[in-house]
């Protein structure tokens, strides 16, 4: 701001008038300090003629020095930490050990939304994402749309908890090929078994159940189920005056 002064050197007070420059340098920090000052008497035009040179002296100094102020960043982003695989994996294999997961059973790496399943060389991939592994490949025909399928099954989660199991139910599911009854990941799974087969599928989220507030899912995660296909039926539908059914038999 400026100062009136009043000192033996001028004859007259006179304005001073300071301005300072930040130079921001990585090796060292320069100040600059510019004064220029000017008489009460001086008419307009002088005036403006130095605050001209004033400010052509300043843009010398920047230019010269090969530096300019710097402008700070109003934002920064956020550096993402480095993938942890192995850390990860140690933590599922805890918490499957935990809920007593069957041998064999599949490690999931999730870190948020992406997940990486780790399997032995034992289990397939189909095109559709579906991954499975016969225990048992079984004797018969495979089920064909509209057939009536009886089966056991166990369903896991990601972390090797148990989540339903027809042997706690205590009967065997019943289902209908093609009938869009179960999940599509879980009627693909079934549809190329035989009877007497032991299969275990992982079932992506893609291929499995809706997800959402109406549902009983909360979260896309991947499942998984150790199936027996028990036996495969015949199915014919019945009428009966007003009243129709699907009736279906036991393949002889």
């Amino acid at each position: 701001m400026p100062m009136i002064l009043s000192t033996p050197l001028l004859s007259e007070p006179s304005f001073l008038s300071c301005s300072r420059v930040g130079i921001f340098s990585t090796q060292r920090k320069k100040n600059v300090i510019f004064c220029s000052s000017f008489s009460l008497k001086d008419n307009g035009a002088g005036v403006h003629r130095k605050e001209n040179s004033r400010r052509r002296f300043l843009l010398f100094i920047l230019v010269s020095s090969g530096l300019s102020p710097t402008l700070s960043s109003s934002g920064k982003t956020k550096s993402k930490n480095p993938y942890d695989e192995k850390r990860l994996l140690e933590q599922n294999k805890r918490r499957q050990k935990e809920n007593n997961a069957p041998e064999d059973f599949p490690n999931f790496i999730r870190e948020g939304f992406e997940v990486k399943v780790v399997t032995s060389k034992d289990y397939k991939k189909s095109d559709s994402g579906l991954i499975y592994r016969d225990y048992e490949v079984g004797k018969g025909d495979c089920p064909k749309a509209g057939q009536q399928v009886t089966f056991n099954y166990i369903g896991y989660n990601e972390s090797g908890r148990r989540i339903d199991s027809t042997y706690i139910q205590g009967a065997p599911a019943r289902i209908r090929m093609g009938t869009n009854a179960v999940v599509p990941g879980f009627e693909e799974g079934i549809r190329d078994m035989r009877p007497g087969g032991k299969r275990r599928i992982i079932i992506p989220p893609e291929l499995g159940p809706p997800v959402g507030p109406s549902t009983f899912f909360s979260s896309k995660q991947f499942e998984v189920f150790d199936i027996e296909l028990l036996g495969i039926q015949n199915c014919q539908r019945r009428t009966i005056a007003f009243y129709s059914d699907v009736v279906c038999n036991a393949i002889e």
